[in-house]
């Protein structure tokens, strides 16, 4: 992302409930090489010349999956076999409202080509200027760029030789997006294993976001930030420049509108179920978690008590994947007791 981000924090959109809401459904296509489709509008239409990911309005009583079904092969001519959902964006464009699904086409048969006389062009998700699409499609683009899951990690920062070599470790299974916890370090001691942490997963291509122990710290370069919600809840600016990621934590609507308003990348959502560490917070629960992240204008990942296998469960629900300590970092010894 390039893109400039507003000085002030604009007044957040309501949905007028006289206005009816358009209903389209979107597919995400990857080749093997992981490029995405994407199809330009026409001119005469409505976001005209923006290029956008191919689907369209959903007819009467068809869910998402047939409907997008439906249009792959009116557009592209190909057969949807399997899709799974990516996320769900509501969106206002003052003239009409949208609510957005978007699938991942998991199987498809034949060759996409612009039936309707569309050109169409194959990208990588990093490559993707979401100035040139409709702005509904910024967390859509967002949420290809992001994993399915975040390690957030754990004890003992204080050891850095024993915490850097278990960060390798659950980067060796697979993690690619790690946010950096380091309570009990401060100053030189903070910033020297941030330092190598960010090393370490530039590494395995991993991204690095810091969650530093006072707010108001900087990040070395290179990595991304991660909010406190109170430090969230205190902003009026998205703290770094677009390209470097920037989330936070939420705990409710109102957190998850500023951190969309601010132009966050992504944001975290907990507790969703019970936690040992954190034993006197009320969970949301699934279905609460579900309709918070509905209305969210940006990907989020669901925390609390949740281990890998709770992804698809999590997708389900509208999240970008899981967030975990105990379910993602690796275990030695002497802190065996905290599982």
């Amino acid at each position: 992302m390039c893109a400039s981000t507003p000085s002030t924090v604009p007044e957040a959109k309501t949905e007028d409930p006289a206005v009816s809401i358009l209903h389209v459904a979107a597919g995400i296509l990857t080749d093997p090489q992981g490029r995405v489709l994407i199809a330009r509008r026409p001119d005469r239409a409505h976001q005209g010349g923006r290029w956008e990911f191919p689907g369209g309005k959903l007819e009467p009583g068809e869910t998402s999956q047939q409907g997008l079904a439906r249009e792959l092969r009116e557009e592209l001519g190909v057969q949807v076999l399997a899709s799974e959902p990516l996320i769900r964006i509501r969106h206002d464009y003052g003239d009409r409202q949208i609510l957005l699904e978007v699938r991942r086409v998991t199987r498809f048969t034949g060759l996409p080509r612009g039936r309707e006389g569309q050109p169409l062009r194959w990208l990588h998700p990093q490559d993707m200027d979401w100035r040139a699409f409709p702005a509904a499609d910024r967390p859509v683009i967002g949420a290809l760029r992001l994993p399915d899951r975040m390690l957030v990690t754990g004890p003992d920062p204080q050891r850095p030789a024993s915490f850097l070599a278990r960060l390798e470790g659950a980067l060796q299974t697979g993690v690619r997006l790690v946010q950096l916890r380091t309570p009990g370090l401060s100053g030189v001691s903070h910033l020297e294993l941030a330092t190598a942490a960010l090393e370490l997963c530039a590494r395995y291509r991993a991204d690095l976001v810091i969650n530093p122990p006072v707010d108001g710290v900087p990040p070395p370069p290179g990595a991304g930030l991660h909010l406190s919600s109170q430090r969230l809840r205190a902003l009026t600016n998205r703290p770094l420049a677009e390209g470097r990621l920037v989330g936070a934590s939420c705990h409710d609507a109102r957190e998850l509108a500023q951190a969309a308003v601010l132009g966050l990348d992504y944001a975290l959502l907990s507790p969703v179920l019970a936690t040992a560490s954190h034993p006197q917070a009320v969970p949301l629960g699934w279905p609460r978690f579900a309709d918070l992240v509905e209305r969210a204008l940006l990907p989020v990942y669901a925390l609390g008590g949740l281990e890998v296998t709770a992804i698809p469960i999590a997708r389900r629900h509208g999240a970008q994947g899981i967030a975990a300590i105990r379910g993602l970092w690796p275990v030695d010894g002497s802190d065996a007791g905290l599982r």
